[in-house]
């Protein structure tokens, strides 16, 4: 025979064996528009009581991008939950160096590609030769673009070979896994110090193969966020036993100093190595030889105007959609009542083409102005880790107490109970009775902002979502584009005195348009009072209801004064009454609003729609092991948009029917009062506030995403959809 011959039986031999144990190679990818992702072995077969590397292999589509253990200012690490047979044991992921992926003024930790996540997975002394262990893992990728981030959840599996004897590597997958893990940083007998001079942290490490050179570009990369500023330049020295970087402090490290030891990843042009950092003084032979190289950003655009260019790109289209969204804000069901203070307030000065200009430019005033109230709030409670989303005032029982008096307050004035900065006059010649001039437009301004809270319009969620990853300079300018589109329409037409020219000349209809646009406000107070009641019980809601009769009666009595007043007499009677009473008012509602929310409140019980249950992940996890579709919502009771979907989309007949048929899960998330766990949910989804309607199906990769709009139409096609 020949050597030829034998070569080609050898090799035979060999492939048979492989593939009779029916090594990786038989593992199925799995996928969906952004990644793909499969379980891959770094043997052909696993020996009894020894250690198998089991990788998670990521294909990852151009322009999209997963993250390292610290993800730097944005995203989420890699997750796996493992499945295993029993006595197998899978261990921690042994990360791969991450590349630095720079947008405007973020940096995140992170790969593209194609990257191997190895896991040493513990094969125990019972395994028997000749049997396969069936091995699965649910792992959650969040996969980012410049533009956004989605969360995909992958459930692989791999059925590992257990033979005797070393195993040669797998034929597709074993080289490469080889390659990770002997690429990997890890300990390497360096010493570290790190210690806060000057406002910037340094750090110092030496030994090992830091000692006897040029280390070339040197890079920290801390486990824990938040440590050092990430986006800041790392700058520093070295020294004939090792090398010192300058690093700027992170949002958790103090201002007086460090709390205990950092650990990191100190990446060089000779290798990648783990490191624990004591607090101390800077080692001795760490610097004077030569200033450090810079570090390029590694996986970022193929220059730093590209990358910046990436970020303004991501920068505009927030921007544009954000006034797009405020525009649609104007037809939500939420800024309805809204619109009644607008219709009054052009109908005053429809013919004064000054005041109209003026008012319009005051309204936009209150419009802006609050949005940046509302959007340095959010993100300053965020920046300390507050778990907030857009409408998070809402979600305050004293806060929704306020706005329902306030309304009412408003209500009354347009009802003629009470003036605020007008006389009375006839109702064919004067002004419409409201706060005078530019006042009052900012006023409805901010008001129009209050209302619009509940709602979420469509391109809304992208800009939202966009603006609170952004810089905060940026991030405000996002918040400003949508109150921009709130107020356009309004101020459009304020500054266009051929439209305004076509509206009717004032007369006495205008006190009867007054006192009808009224009703509006008036259902928008009991509305608030409702949602009040349903955050915190009967008993407090009854105490904001007195609250409600006292503030109606001191305005009333306020009014009373105000003719007293233009009839020639003083009416201080009148007025200190009201004062007194307006003070009982105030006082009754802080009662009502510090009251401790009732067990079992409202809340909690019946809402519109199919029988639910809360919402929670295991929740969707027991229902998708069970092969059950699941129909997730995200409500609130002060979201409108939330209530009409309910009682129109969720409610009708044909959806019944197909959650039937389907046997689908109703699960709902109600966000009425502050719930990290749902917030944290909302952003994994690229949503900063509610609705969202999620529509998870057995065996897909992740959910999908119903519009904020409603129609039986859609909810239905999704269910069809997860039954075929």
């Amino acid at each position: 025979m020949s050597l030829f011959a034998r070569i080609l039986i050898a090799a035979a031999l060999w492939l048979a064996a492989v593939v009779g144990t029916g090594s990786a190679a038989v593992a199925q990818p799995q996928r969906t528009e952004r990644i793909e992702a499969e379980l891959a072995a770094m043997s052909a077969w696993a020996a009894p009581g020894s250690t198998a590397v089991i990788a998670v292999k990521q294909t990852i589509q151009p322009g999209w991008h997963t993250y390292w253990r610290n993800p730097g200012d944005s995203g989420g690490p890699t997750a796996l939950t493992w499945t295993t047979p029993p006595g197998v044991e899978a261990g921690e992921i042994v990360w791969p160096l991450p590349e630095r992926q720079r947008l405007s003024g973020l940096m995140n930790y992170g790969y593209s590609g194609e990257v191997y996540l190895p896991v040493p997975v513990a094969i125990p002394a019972t395994a028997r030769a000749g049997t396969s262990l069936p091995l699965t893992v649910k792992a959650l990728f969040f996969v980012c673009s410049d533009e956004m981030c989605v969360p995909d959840e992958l459930t692989l599996s791999l059925d590992l070979p257990v033979r005797e004897g070393a195993a040669p590597p797998d034929p597709r997958h074993g080289a490469a896994i080889e390659r990770v893990l002997e690429t990997a940083p890890r300990p390497a007998g360096i010493e570290a110090r790190i210690v806060m001079e000057n406002g910037a942290l340094v750090l110092s490490a030496a030994g090992g193969p830091l000692a006897g050179g040029d280390p070339g570009p040197a890079y920290f990369f801390p486990f824990e966020g938040g440590v050092i500023d990430h986006a800041a330049a790392q700058t520093g020295g070295w020294g004939p036993q090792g090398l010192t970087l300058r690093l700027a402090p992170g949002g958790t490290t103090r201002s007086d100093g460090l709390t205990g030891p950092v650990a990191g990843v100190l990446a060089t042009a000779h290798g990648a190595f783990e490191i624990r950092a004591e607090q101390g003084a800077a080692l001795a032979g760490t610097s004077g030889s030569g200033d450090l190289a810079a570090a390029p950003d590694a996986g970022a655009a193929a220059d730093g105007a590209a990358a910046e260019g990436g970020g303004l790109a991501v920068f505009a289209q927030a921007m544009l959609f954000a006034v797009l969204g405020g525009l649609i804000l104007n037809l939500m069901p939420c800024v309805f009542p809204i619109l009644a203070m607008k219709a009054a307030a052009l109908a005053a000065s429809a013919h004064d083409t000054r005041h109209a200009r003026r008012d319009g430019l005051a309204f936009l005033a209150g419009v802006l102005t609050t949005f940046l109230l509302l959007a340095g709030a959010l993100l300053t409670l965020r920046a300390a880790g507050e778990a907030v989303g857009w409408g998070f005032q809402l979600q305050s029982p004293p806060v929704m107490a306020g706005l329902a008096l306030l309304m009412l307050a408003v209500a009354l004035n347009l009802s003629g109970v009470f003036h605020v900065g007008a006389g009375l006059q006839g109702a064919g010649s004067g002004p419409l009775a409201r706060l005078p001039g530019g006042a009052g437009a900012f006023l409805t301004g901010m008001l129009a902002v209050v209302v619009a809270a509940p709602c979420t319009a469509p391109f809304m969620a992208f800009a939202l979502g966009a603006a609170l990853v952004m810089p905060w300079p940026m991030a405000l300018m996002v918040f400003l584009g949508l109150g921009l589109g709130l107020a356009l329409p309004y101020v459009a037409v304020s500054l266009t005195p051929g439209l305004l020219a076509r509206l009717p000349k004032p007369g006495p209809w205008m006190e009867r348009l007054k006192g009808l646009l009224a009703f509006p406000l008036y259902a928008t107070a009991l509305w608030l009072a409702w949602v009040f009641g349903r955050q915190t019980g009967a008993d407090p809601l009854g105490l904001l209801f007195g609250a409600g009769v006292l503030m109606a009666l001191g305005l009333w009595l306020t009014g009373q004064g105000q003719s007293e007043r233009m009839a020639g007499r003083r009416g201080v009677l009148h007025l200190a009454a009201a004062v007194l009473v307006l003070l009982l008012a105030v006082g009754t509602m802080v009662m009502a609003a510090r009251m401790p929310a009732q067990a079992g409140g409202a809340t909690e019980t019946g809402r519109a729609g199919p029988a639910s249950a809360p919402w929670s992940p295991a929740a969707v996890e027991a229902a998708l092991a069970e092969g059950r579709p699941v129909l997730v919502n995200f409500t609130a009771d002060w979201c409108v948009t939330c209530k009409i979907n309910e009682r129109t989309a969720l409610t009708s007949p044909r959806v019944a029917a197909a959650m039937e048929q389907s046997g689908a899960v109703y699960l709902v998330g109600d966000w009425t009062r502050r719930d990290d766990a749902i917030t944290a949910e909302l952003q994994r989804h690229g949503r900063s506030g509610v609705p969202l309607y999620l529509v998870y199906s057995p065996g897909s990769a992740g959910p999908r995403i119903l519009p904020q709009l409603l129609t039986e139409g859609v909810v239905v096609e999704a269910l069809t959809t997860t039954r075929d």
